[in-house]
């Protein structure tokens, strides 16, 4: 499937969840608004009733003032007169049973005359036990000469939710499928990234070896040539050929599954002391040539004072190796290259720096993974399978140590390995 209609699928997948989410969104909270309004409507008949019970128990003919809501869960309504707390609570308990309305709430009686809140009680409406004396926020000034009362309700947001059961449920079913969602998107990325680089990979398969093969099948067909058989020479130099080329096709198919080895049997490390700064002189000096050829240069700047390490020579060889050929290789002008050490806490970091061509921040991401080549278009100039930077993290990390990149298009990469000494 094409990388387009995949982003297009995804986009209009995408566009739908969201639709879908928006308009739960929109569903429950037209829900809870609708239950907040029911609830306050409830309160205020209520509080309605024990108004009219306060002002007949008073003998008090003055029409009964509205219930005025200050907050979301805070009413107050004026009495004109003190009022007893025992009553109050009797009067708000019984209407609010009456009213179905089972919250648990605080109510505050307040007198005009001292302006400070006389009594103050949490009433829980479901366990008479729980009830206990608290000290009251005070009511906001109402702007009247006369007494009034409080009832401010702290449970009622928790109280409209859990109303709310099968809105909870759906919404909760719906966070599911959109992280299955989520997950689901992240992995048909994911193998689509995988079947790209596995299409890389059996391209540049395809390339590193028909080249050996080609050149074995010529040389095989000159073998066959009679007059061949009259020049030792020549037959010795054909024969070379083909001893050569075989053991190039050997080395590339081993690499391959030396690798697929690492992931099935585990990596194995032979240990030993030695000299790292020894191993780099040596191997910057079998690539001398293969540098001198492209007319670059190779500078070490080996400044650690601690440079004796435990580790698998072999494995560390090829890890110094790699990191030096990929530095040559992916180097447009004549490569220079800088390899140098620095002593760390428990440990060296070897650095070796190129000013090559560089890499993308997208490449960045990709480049320890196997396989991955960073990409150059249909141009073939530079050889592999895109497994060295892979073996190279492979065996830094089965060292106990671990391996950054610093990269910049048109600037250079840097690679820092750390190695702790022990």
């Amino acid at each position: 499937m094409k990388r387009q209609t995949i982003r297009t699928i995804i986009f209009l997948a995408t566009l739908s969840i969201m639709g879908i989410v928006v308009t739960q969104i929109f569903w429950v909270t037209r829900e809870f608004d609708l239950k907040e309004k029911e609830f306050n409507d409830r309160v205020n008949i209520a509080l309605q009733n024990v108004a009219k019970e306060i002002f007949y128990i008073n003998k008090d003919s003055t029409r009964v003032p509205p219930v005025k809501q200050v907050s979301s869960n805070y009413f107050i309504v004026s009495t004109n007169d003190t009022l007893h707390p025992y009553l109050l609570e009797t009067l708000l308990k019984s209407e609010f049973e009456t009213r179905n309305i089972k919250v648990d709430f605080e109510y505050g009686i307040y007198d005009c005359f001292t302006d400070s809140i006389v009594y103050g009680k949490y009433v829980n409406m479901n366990d008479e036990s729980k009830n206990d004396t608290r000290k009251i926020t005070k009511p906001p000034y109402w702007g009247r000469d006369s007494h009034y009362f409080g009832v401010y309700f702290p449970t009622k947001k928790s109280h409209l939710l859990s109303q709310m059961g099968i809105w909870a449920f759906s919404s909760a079913i719906l966070f599911i499928v959109v992280i299955f969602f989520a997950y689901t998107i992240s992995v048909i990325l994911k193998q689509k990234r995988l079947s790209e680089i596995k299409t890389d990979f059996i391209n540049n398969l395809t390339h590193e070896l028909k080249t050996p093969i080609a050149t074995m099948s010529i040389t095989g067909e000159m073998l066959m040539r009679p007059e061949i058989s009259g020049s030792p020479e020549r037959l010795s130099r054909y024969a070379r050929i083909i001893v050569e080329e075989s053991a190039r096709l050997k080395n590339q198919v081993e690499r391959v599954l030396q690798m697929s080895a690492f992931e099935t049997q585990g990596i194995k490390l032979n240990k030993i002391t030695l000299d790292l700064h020894e191993l780099i002189e040596q191997l910057v000096e079998s690539m001398g040539l293969i540098i001198a050829e492209r007319k670059g240069n190779i500078l070490c700047k080996l400044n650690a004072a601690e440079h004796i390490i435990e580790a698998d020579k072999v494995h560390l060889t090829n890890i110094i190796y790699n990191l030096l050929d990929n530095a040559v290789k992916y180097s447009s002008a004549p490569p220079e290259i800088t390899i140098s050490t620095a002593n760390v806490k428990n440990g060296i970091v070897m650095s070796v720096e190129d000013k090559g061509i560089g890499m993308s921040k997208e490449a960045q991401k990709y480049i320890f993974t196997k396989f991955y080549r960073v990409p150059t278009g249909n141009v073939h100039n530079v050889k592999g399978f895109g497994l060295g930077l892979n073996y190279v993290k492979l065996m830094t990390e089965a060292h106990g140590g671990k391996v950054k990149l610093h990269s910049e298009p048109g600037v250079g990469s840097r690679f820092d390995v750390y190695l702790p000494f022990k």
